[in-house]
């Protein structure tokens, strides 16, 4: 029966929805204060003002958001500050960005464009201290209260040192989309599901046709 390939398709997009969406809503003041305490421990924790992640916390709105992260990566091999071999600084990056990745990914997040810089400021005024930086990536996050409790996973208290090493310098801050030109995956999962049932659909449809006794007539 036919209407049997449709029902997934809401109930497979049902399943999307639960891991991709936030449904716990905006975080509460006693997670801020649980978040901030434990924040104050951690050894990455000199690299961000208490005080601007503590507004960004308390102003949560609920909704996902998409931290936009400038970079610039050493260029040169770099000392491995575990092993003391010497390593390109993409490769020392890629063992704190690999398991952060998956981790991001199990809590609904995912990357949403990565780019490489070719040129110099074509535009830069008011801006004199302003340093370039070697790549753009945008990575993102189903809810603040995910990049608190990402910040404070116990998991990446050691990983955090191959991030340092490999980085020379680096400014992230957290946006919101207004307008974009390519498919958000909410829209295409959807789009992609559709697709697949109505291909199940017709071949499901083919195969009655061919297995009916007139086609043999």
């Amino acid at each position: 029966m036919n209407w049997k390939i449709w029902i997934c398709v809401p109930i497979a997009y049902g399943l999307f929805s639960l891991w991709y969406f936030n449904w716990q809503g905006p975080i509460t003041q006693s997670e801020v204060e649980r978040f901030m305490a434990q924040f104050a421990l951690q050894e990455g924790s000199r690299h961000t003002e208490a005080a601007t992640l503590r507004a960004f916390l308390e102003e949560d709105d609920g909704k996902e958001f998409i931290m936009l992260n400038q970079v610039q990566v050493y260029e040169d091999d770099i000392q491995h500050p575990i092993s003391g071999e010497m390593i390109p600084g993409r490769a020392l990056l890629a063992n704190y960005f690999e398991p952060f990745a998956w981790a991001l990914f199990l809590r609904g997040g995912h990357p949403v464009f990565q780019a490489r810089t070719v040129g110099g400021f074509i535009d830069s005024w008011n801006a004199d201290d302003n340093l370039s930086f070697s790549g753009t990536a945008m990575m993102r996050y189903r809810s603040r209260r995910d990049i608190a409790e990402l910040v404070m996973d116990p998991s990446f208290a050691d990983g955090h040192i191959y991030k340092l090493a490999a980085i020379e310098r680096t400014v992230s801050y957290p946006t919101q989309i207004i307008m974009n030109g390519s498919m958000a995956p909410h829209v295409w999962v959807f789009v992609v599901l559709m697709l697949l049932a109505s291909l199940a659909q017709n071949i499901a449809h083919w195969r009655q046709r061919q297995n009916s006794p007139t086609s043999h007539a």
